[in-house]
Parts: C-alpha cells; structure tokens; sequence
C-alpha cells in the first residue's frame, strides 16, 4: 500500500464492537497507537458491558488495516469477534480514548 494510493482513496467510517478479554489488556491505549500509526481519525473506549467500542475512520485500505489488528489486539486481549458497522464520521483530529460508557 503506497501513502499517495492512500491519501487519494476516499474515506470511510466503521463502528468496531471488540468482545472477549479486552479490558484491563492495554486494549484502548494499543488501538491508539496503532490508530495513529495508520493516519485514522475517531476514538476508542470501553463500554460497561465488558466490549471495547471505536468508530475509525480514514481510507479504505488503512480502516481494513486496523480492523485487521482489532481482531488480534494487544498480546493480553482474548478477541472472541469484532462486530463492524458503518458509522458516522467522527470529528476531524487525532485519534482519541474516550470515557467509559
């Protein structure tokens, strides 16, 4: 994948619904960082039912890249699946970890 292919795609928005042991695994700070790395906006947090939610958003192939990694996360996180859904597109800036919901 080249930067300028990137840069030129469209972008997209994905609600990511993370479950397994995803919570007290560094999960929210490693998306971050991998969030960061691929050039995405949106957000990260953890819900009070035990899931990780994020909205991302970005070109095509950087969202697919992070979706990629969702599904392994950190070393500690137990990923049992990762629900995707269109979302909205969040504000313009950097990546974020949001307060629990």
């Amino acid at each position: 994948m080249s930067d300028q292919k990137t840069e030129l795609q469209e972008p997209i928005t994905r609600r990511l619904l993370i479950h397994g042991k995803v919570q007290g695994v560094w999960y929210r700070a490693s998306a971050q960082t991998e969030a960061i790395k691929l050039r995405l906006s949106g957000w990260v947090r953890n819900l009070h039912t035990g899931e990780v939610e994020a909205l991302i958003s970005g070109p095509e192939d950087a969202v697919e890249a992070f979706i990629d990694w969702a599904r392994q996360g950190p070393p500690a996180a137990q990923v049992l699946r990762v629900d995707v859904s269109a979302g909205d597109a969040p504000e313009p800036g950097l990546f974020s970890l949001r307060p629990d919901a």
